[in-house]
């Protein structure tokens, strides 16, 4: 059975491929999995119960520290926002973000729904109007769900989210988000929260585990491999969140501009969008970076971890589940890695 999985999923179709979109969509729920199954079925189900052709849920990472779940949509453009959607109203139907409890920020029971390209012929500009157009249905099918749009969706000024993040205070998990204005829909209220939607190149996250209960380290690790940071990692954005009795260095890798050649390290991995190349710096140099700031205080990494794939692994994998009209591929990994 293993190896027949194995078999199909290294098929590939590159034409299918062209025109794929990702969006790992981050819901404020991961203690109770039948629920965020659901949500992930919702994704791969029409209004009628049948299952809509092109469209595979590839991953679903649940957190219970965090009480997060990240779930990895992949689709042709043209099918992608209505997939997405479709998962987003089931979330916000089963989860209360007044009640939600978890280490990790977020401020909507949805939080963040990002549109990344993984075909040549899908532009950014591309999924940025899919995002808006995505964020202003929701708004209209689930009243009080309100958004602000970061990346490609923010026309012209194309802020990142860890700005607009920032913007609304969201780091600072912010209770009263009554007092935040959203760039479309009605006022955020305390059942739904705010939701992120917007259009990037791939943003893979990548958290180190380090073996300290000190969050002051941890902190200070990660504003030393911060972008921002002098000598910082390029496109990295760091977290240190205190995460099973260690400390999580939590990143988001973000694509940047350029091949890697131009970063002068170890080679980090290409992605070419609307004839752009982008590159992203790999887990291994995170981890060697992070290993070599705690080893002056005696500390080891417990572990490195990917949620989800990186964007190559991503489009293959996409490729072969839904040319084999694989919905719920993230049942046939769980059987491959077990």
């Amino acid at each position: 059975m293993i190896q027949t999985v194995v078999l199909r999923v290294r098929m590939s179709c590159s034409a299918l491929g062209r025109r794929l979109v990702a969006c790992l969509l981050n819901i404020s729920e991961a203690r109770r999995k039948d629920l965020v199954e659901t949500v992930a079925r919702s994704a791969i189900t029409d209004i009628k119960g049948e299952k809509r052709e092109g469209v595979t849920v590839l991953n679903i990472f649940n957190d219970s520290d965090y009480n997060r779940s990240v779930i990895t949509v992949v689709a042709n453009i043209e099918l992608i926002r209505e997939a997405v959607l479709s998962a987003c109203e089931c979330a916000c139907s089963l989860i209360d973000m007044s009640v939600h409890e978890g280490i990790h920020p977020c401020m909507g029971a949805v939080d963040l729904v990002p549109l990344y390209p993984l075909g040549e012929d899908v532009g950014l500009q591309d999924c940025g109007e899919e995002a808006q157009a995505l964020a202003l249905t929701l708004a209209e099918r689930v009243a009080g769900t309100s958004a602000f749009l970061f990346g490609w969706a923010d026309s012209p000024q194309h802020r990142g989210l860890a700005q607009r993040r920032k913007e609304i205070g969201w780091f600072g998990k912010v209770l009263n988000v009554s007092n935040i204005k959203p760039d479309i829909g009605s006022q955020p209220t305390r059942r739904y929260g705010i939701t992120g939607v917007g259009a990037s190149p791939y943003v893979m996250n990548c958290n180190v585990t380090i073996d300290t209960q000190d969050l002051a380290l941890g902190r200070s690790v990660a504003s030393a491999i911060r972008e921002s940071s002098p000598g910082g990692i390029p496109g990295v954005q760091v977290m240190a969140l205190p995460h099973e009795g260690a400390v999580e260095i939590a990143c988001n890798v973000e694509s940047v501009h350029g091949s890697s050649s131009s970063h002068g390290e170890e080679q980090w991995p290409n992605v070419s969008i609307g004839g752009q190349t982008f590159c992203h710096a790999p887990a291994s140099l995170i981890t060697a970076r992070v290993a070599e700031l705690i080893k002056h205080h005696g500390v080891a990494i417990k572990g490195t971890a990917l949620v989800g794939f990186t964007p190559r692994e991503c489009r293959r994998l996409a490729e072969g589940a839904i040319s084999n009209g694989i919905g719920e591929f993230w049942k046939e990994l769980r059987r491959v890695h077990m």
